[in-house]
């Protein structure tokens, strides 16, 4: 079975956030992509496979290295250039994924051998108020209520994955981790699944999984939600596009385009944008049992 390896967000190979993209996983079990993505040690795999006889279709399949997420924005970002690089042409190519949590559209075209470039549109934004925000939220991640941006409230919202969205100061993402056993519980609580840190001063942002073992490099899913929040208080135009970093922690620069259409609590359409770029691609000569 051959995979494709592309790194997301980025124009330079062995920068970025890392990918292992299967163009076509047919008939493989949940536990055979789990097992795999664990081997590979991606951060996440996202496994294809092909919905009906359109060839611009594909159902999938996305794991990180714990459990299988409904959602995640740069695993579709870089399935799309792959398909694209076995299917496409030189001209912009629309490709339709079906995940889980939603279907989605993107756009991708190339920019050059081994590069192209990818916009995500993941459809329109939830914002969730069924439980307020504690004031000791910013404690959490080891940071003080000081260290909170004024003016700016911590708010969930979703484009297919619910984030809790945690504007800070400059210079707090310095300082921050998670520092509380139970976070997967406190999010639960506020109809959340994990947390995004924002600065949004510098636009750049860090997001661990939810026992604070693992840094993301750069989340897709989160930037959706971070364009839609910027939108709905005024931070962001309709329709402008912004350039939120991550990874800088971990040595990988991460750049992710974002864009937002609506205002207030009705963001329509929210747009995530990615360079990719491939690294290589190998075979497994053994699929697990």
């Amino acid at each position: 079975m051959q995979y494709f390896h592309v790194d997301v967000f980025t124009s330079q190979p062995y920068s970025g956030n890392s990918l292992a993209v299967f163009a076509d996983a047919s008939g493989l079990t949940g536990d055979q992509m789990a097992r795999i993505t664990r081997e590979l040690r991606h951060f996440e795999s996202i496994f294809l496979a092909p919905a009906g006889d359109d060839a611009r279709r594909r159902d999938a399949r996305v794991f990180d290295l714990f459990e299988e997420l409904d959602f995640a924005g740069h695993p579709v970002l870089g399935a799309a250039c792959v398909l694209h690089e076995l299917h496409g042409g030189e001209s912009p190519e629309t490709w339709t994924i079906t995940l889980p949590a939603r279907t989605v559209q993107l756009t991708t075209r190339r920019r050059g051998p081994g590069h192209f470039a990818a916009v995500l549109d993941q459809g329109p934004a939830e914002f969730d108020a069924r439980a307020a925000v504690p004031d000791d939220a910013a404690a959490w991640f080891g940071l003080d209520a000081d260290d909170l941006e004024p003016g700016l409230p911590p708010q969930v919202v979703s484009t297919g994955l619910r984030y809790l969205i945690l504007p800070v100061r400059t210079g707090a993402l310095d300082r921050a981790r998670i520092v509380v056993p139970d976070l997967e519980k406190r999010l639960e609580a506020l109809g959340a699944q994990f947390a995004y840190l924002l600065d949004t001063a510098a636009m750049e942002g860090r997001h661990w999984n939810n026992d604070g073992l693992v840094e993301d490099v750069a989340t897709g899913s989160a930037a959706g939600c971070v364009a839609a929040y910027l939108r709905r208080h005024d931070r962001l135009g309709d329709g402008e596009t912004a350039t939120l970093h991550q990874g800088r922690f971990l040595g990988r620069p991460s750049t992710i385009t974002i864009r937002a259409h609506g205002g207030g609590t009705d963001v329509s359409s929210v747009e995530v944008g990615a360079d990719v770029a491939f690294v290589g691609r190998g075979t497994l000569d053994r699929i697990p049992a």
